[in-house]
């Protein structure tokens, strides 16, 4: 499909730089079958039926963010995929400056060596030393925020714990399932009240999901994998759900995609470890979940395209118009929707 159907105008100001406070006071846009209708994020409960299940990303979210000295020129890193015990895929600023072989010293007594150049431009960071590399990023790393948060304002300590999930356990993330930030204690007990289950999963998202999309038809452009676990438990919690009649709620893309790339033609999730580089664009048929919560994503992204292939282009479009209409705030602090295709 042509990527130009998938754009739209977003307002600067509808970009939300903080998360709202409390986070369940959120509003979100739900979109069904009946139409649109604006609630609370703390509307949850009412909004889901008793043996419903809400799927969560237990990933935490790690400091990816680097900055370091090869000699004299100044090198930015973000780290984006584990490829080893100490090795690391990174996207890096001032490239140019930057050759396979050479030292980068982040300060902090953490350096790496530069290796694998790939054609998108990343190299491969190997860390020195022996002590396990999330210590050295605790020590010389900052948290990612999204690039279209940090062109507006500078990480701080807030950010540490905003842009962490309740669920966040697995670390290997740089960047948060963010429909999961608008959850509280109160709120899953409030679900669990209700019947409505819980259950998590672990995909550590990568930098490649704020990557734009460069290209002019959907068919050429190439997804970032993303490593992510199912275990078997959990599959078969997820499977017994649906026999029961219940739905599978995906809290994020990110739950989404893992869901859809352990499920099987017929429908059955079954235990998964590895990467995936699933594309979702409208014509894709869903076979493990029925239903998300997300964010608002952005325009020509491939997380709009995922949206629009599970309730239809036309409708989304519409949805996007009547939240900028209605003051929602957008991207990974700002609003959420509730799509029930």
């Amino acid at each position: 499909m042509r990527v130009d159907l998938f754009d739209f105008v977003l307002p600067a100001e509808r970009i939300a730089l903080r998360p709202a406070e409390p986070r369940d006071s959120a509003h979100m846009l739900v979109v069904g079958a009946q139409g649109m209708a604006d609630a609370r994020v703390s509307d949850l409960p009412g909004l889901l039926r008793a043996g419903d299940m809400l799927v969560f990303n237990d990933t935490r979210v790690i400091p990816a963010q680097l900055e370091g000295m090869r000699g004299e020129a100044r090198i930015g890193a973000t780290l984006h995929k584990r490829e080893g015990p100490r090795r690391w895929r990174a996207f890096i600023r001032n490239a140019k400056r930057l050759r396979e072989g050479d030292v980068i010293d982040f300060g902090a007594g953490v350096s790496a060596t530069a290796s694998a150049r790939a054609a998108d431009g990343s190299f491969a960071l190997d860390f020195a030393g022996d002590e396990p590399v999330e210590l050295l990023l605790e020590r010389a790393g900052r948290m990612p925020l999204p690039p279209y948060i940090a062109a507006r304002r500078a990480a701080d300590a807030r950010d540490a714990e905003d842009y962490q999930t309740m669920f966040a356990r697995e670390a290997g993330a740089v960047a948060a399932p963010t429909a999961a930030l608008h959850f509280t204690p109160g709120l899953t007990d409030a679900l669990a009240t209700a019947g409505i289950a819980t259950a998590t999963l672990t995909l550590h998202v990568g930098a490649g999901t704020f990557l734009p999309v460069k290209v002019d038809d959907t068919d050429d452009h190439a997804m970032h994998a993303e490593w992510g676990r199912i275990d078997a438990a959990t599959a078969d919690r997820l499977n017994a759900v649906r026999a029961a009649g219940g739905r599978l709620i995906a809290v994020g893309t990110t739950s989404l995609r893992l869901i859809e790339s352990a499920a099987g033609e017929d429908g059955i999730i079954r235990p998964f470890e590895g990467d995936t580089a699933i594309f979702i664009t409208p014509g894709y048929r869903f076979r493990g979940i029925d239903g998300l919560m997300t964010n608002f994503h952005l325009p020509r992204s491939t997380l709009f395209m995922l949206v629009s292939a599970l309730m239809g282009l036309d409708r989304m479009q519409a949805a996007y118009a009547h939240a900028i209409g209605s003051g929602y705030r957008f991207y990974s602090y700002g609003d959420a929707s509730l799509l029930l295709p």
